[in-house]
């Protein structure tokens, strides 16, 4: 078994024990990766300043998001498909969440529907919910999140068309004879062919069966993304769905200040600072290069969040110095959640915890409502 020291070693743990298709899906970004790798370089630039004899013998690591006091600035992101990387993997990473009180934010195309997931945990639950051409499947699934307990409604702009993500073609996920391809990897890793191949069934999309039925499989995920996302969504059209939620609305996606406005304006609780992880418009700036001039916009308006990039405790610090009051983890989780299970995700938020306080104590902050850019070492070249 791998050894797992750091929040890192979870990703070699996760490539060894996944077939190359689901592992190449989590991994990659669009076209040739480039804000993909801006992404996690970027925030790693991102110099601190160290302080001493600042008395931080007592840190305070609990803020509180959208109303819900909670013992770290983070939730987890939504991902696709995650009851594929362990067997029904969202209610497990649910689970791990809200063992801490931390928001766990379900995808619209997970495989674990949302009435499942609120009966496998009792804790905070966000709902992401894509722009799709049927507003009135739209309407059923805010009916559903709401009835279902969920606290944020988490609505992803970033995607009216899927990225071009040339390594899914090469791996199988898509492209000619991606089902064989698929079964040939699995049965190469018994491992996860036992846990999710095998017992890890239904593998369909559990917020979608109501339009797709037992179709709402894998080999059908690809070409349902494709047909439904609707490009034609503009700012007017989220006042129908704020006022269908009724709750707090989440704008995810946002990289440039106009719109972090725009959202505002039309009444958002907050945003995410956020490129999809790299995985849509190759070549845009990293989220923490975007995040400061949002910050500056917005700040006293709505809650800035911010994702994409975020792989330790030390970098959701970097996140927070640049302006936000929380961040997603995303890759981070899903990882962690392939490599051990529910054990994982407990153990990726034990680490993320002890790498902040670190973090925290040798830049002489004990709050975290007292990370800011006065943290920061140089700020010139995140403008």
């Amino acid at each position: 078994m791998t050894a797992i020291a750091s929040t890192l070693d979870f990703h070699r743990a996760a490539q060894k024990r996944l077939p190359r298709f689901l592992f190449d899906y989590a991994d990659g970004g669009a076209y040739a990766e480039v804000t993909l790798r801006r992404n996690v370089t970027d925030l790693a630039d991102v110099a601190l300043r160290q302080r001493v004899l600042s008395d931080v013998a007592e840190v305070d690591m609990s803020t509180t998001l959208f109303g819900r006091k909670q013992a770290l600035p983070v939730a987890l992101a939504p991902i696709g498909i995650g009851g594929m990387y362990r067997r029904r993997g969202e209610t497990l990473a649910a689970r791990a969440a809200h063992m801490r009180g931390l928001p766990f934010t379900l995808s619209t195309v997970a495989l674990c529907g949302i009435e499942e997931v609120a009966r496998a945990s009792d804790g905070p639950l966000w709902f992401q919910l894509y722009v799709l051409r049927d507003r009135g499947f739209m309407r059923e699934l805010i009916a559903r999140a709401r009835e279902a307990g969920a606290e944020a409604l988490v609505f992803t702009v970033d995607m009216p068309v899927p990225g071009a993500r040339y390594r899914d073609a090469h791996s199988g996920m898509s492209g000619p004879w991606a089902p064989a391809r698929r079964l040939l990897q699995a049965m190469g890793k018994p491992g996860w062919a036992w846990d999710v191949g095998f017992h890890g069934r239904p593998h369909r999309l559990g917020n979608l069966e109501p339009v797709l039925g037992d179709a709402s499989g894998m080999n059908d995920y690809m070409a349902w993304l494709g047909a439904n996302f609707d490009p034609s969504i503009q700012w007017k059209d989220l006042e129908w769905i704020r006022d269908a939620w009724g709750g707090p609305l989440i704008i995810k996606g946002i990289l440039d200040p106009e719109d972090a406005c725009a959202a505002a304006d039309v009444g958002a609780a907050g945003i995410v600072v956020s490129n999809h992880g790299g995985r849509q418009l190759d070549g845009v700036l990293s989220s923490a290069r975007a995040l400061p001039a949002i910050a500056d916009a917005v700040g006293d308006r709505l809650t800035v969040l911010a994702d994409s990039g975020v792989r330790s405790g030390l970098d959701v610090v970097r996140m927070l110095a640049l302006g936000a009051k929380g961040v997603l983890l995303g890759r981070a989780w899903l990882f962690a959640l392939a490599a051990r299970g529910e054990a994982g995700v407990r153990q990726l938020l034990d680490l993320i915890e002890k790498e902040m306080r670190v973090a925290m104590t040798l830049t002489g902050v004990n709050r975290v409502d007292a990370i800011d850019r006065s943290i920061l070492a140089d700020m010139k070249d995140m403008r």
